[in-house]
């Protein structure tokens, strides 16, 4: 089964129209996108949008032989004009199978929003999932027979209709996942690229024709990660993004409660909101435990609040303890640390500040803090395959 991609942005496209933000501005060449739609075999068109003939020929195919045109969303704007070779536009009611004379099954799957996704079947057994922007499946208790070949759907816009496929094994290690439905809100370039590695999709260029259960090649998905930089830059929404499309994920917090602070309590309160209800939060600096046990992804934010545990346990603060046994002490439990990041089997993302970038700290217990964050943020750097800046919200590869 052949699908060719005839645009993959969001339905007004990228750029948007008269839309001034940078994300527009950059959308050029290979970058700009039409309204997502899908020729399937040259049998089946799935979403019609204006230009669609031209961008099938652009792509070397033609509409002349499809003989369904199946809508997954409303179509907002002016009427689209329906080419005269393709038969009337429909869409098919949640849970109805449709046959085409050409062999292919089309089933509705219903969403959590208005629309309908449709898996396609093709007559030798390859199987596709198409979902409309802005949704994900609903409804899905039990296990999946086998996972797709193939899903197609909004990652950047529903990265939970990732993680709910998962859950059920309807996305496995071998499905290939393409994101469609990219608007402006979405990274550009390089960046779109690294964020979806990191929910093991791809996006790729309009008129791109993929053969459906052919061996894909699977993006490698750091199974260590380091996320680093300075206050407010952005980094613990950088990591909660690479782990949003997993059905599971411990959180590990290291900051833990702080009674009668208010504002220390509205921070937590502002992560725990924007984290997906599935994850489970974990508040401990036992990390080495948790690291050497099996389980999902763990999320670790963060190594400086860590550090601050492991220096408040030694006593690491005050000079004369700090040479009578502290550094020794601090020394054991940060080796016992990495040595935990070193064996991991699980997907670990850990998250961790800069502080020795600004000010020289006044106190030589805030200087010795700083000097072991450094020398900790760099031992674990050396065991991450991974290891990200943030800088004013844009992530920059220090490696990987």
């Amino acid at each position: 089964m052949e699908l060719t991609l005839l645009g993959t942005g969001a339905p007004d496209g990228l750029p948007r129209p008269s839309c001034p933000c940078a994300a527009c501005a950059t959308a050029r060449g290979p970058w700009a996108r039409a309204a997502t739609a899908l020729l399937v075999d040259d049998a089946l068109l799935l979403d019609l949008t204006p230009g669609a003939v031209f961008a099938a020929a652009r792509a070397g195919h033609s509409l002349g032989s499809v003989r369904q045109v199946l809508l997954t969303h409303p179509h907002d704007g002016p009427a689209v004009e329906l080419p005269p070779t393709l038969p009337p536009a429909g869409r098919v009611p949640d849970g109805q199978v449709l046959t085409l004379i050409s062999g292919h099954r089309v089933r509705a799957v219903p969403m959590d929003a208005p629309g309908t996704g449709y898996e396609v079947s093709s007559p030798d057994g390859e199987r596709l999932l198409y979902l409309p922007p802005g949704a994900a499946p609903s409804g899905l208790d039990g296990r999946a027979e086998r996972p797709y070949d193939l899903v197609v759907c909004d990652v950047i816009g529903r990265p939970e209709a990732v993680a709910r496929l998962r859950a059920v094994g309807a996305v496995g290690p071998a499905t290939e996942v393409i994101a469609v439905h990219l608007d402006h809100d979405a990274p550009p370039g390089a960046a779109l690229e690294r964020r979806l590695a990191a929910a093991g999709a791809r996006a790729v260029p309009d008129g791109t024709t993929l053969v459906v259960g052919a061996y894909p090649v699977v993006p490698d998905v750091p199974r260590r990660v380091l996320v680093t930089g300075g206050a407010r830059s952005g980094k613990s929404l950088e990591a909660e993004q690479r782990l949003e499309t997993f059905p599971e994920v411990v959180y590990v917090a290291t900051g833990g409660r702080r009674e009668g602070d208010p504002e220390w309590a509205a921070r937590v309160g502002l992560h725990r909101e924007r984290r997906p209800g599935a994850w489970r939060t974990e508040e401990t600096c036992e990390v080495a435990e948790l690291l050497s046990a099996d389980g999902p992804p763990l999320l670790i934010d963060c190594l400086s609040l860590w550090l601050t545990d492991a220096m408040d346990r030694v006593d690491a603060w005050e000079d004369a303890r700090w040479r009578e046994g502290g550094e020794s002490a601090l020394r054991a439990r940060v080796a016992e640390l990495v040595g935990a990041v070193r064996g991991t089997r699980r997907q670990v993302v850990l998250v961790t500040n800069e502080v020795g970038s600004g000010v020289v700290p006044a106190t030589p217990a805030g200087r010795r803090f700083r000097d072991e964050l450094g020398r900790l943020n760099a031992a674990v750097a050396a065991e991450c395959e991974e290891v990200l800046l943030v800088v004013a919200g844009q992530a920059v590869v220090v490696r990987g």
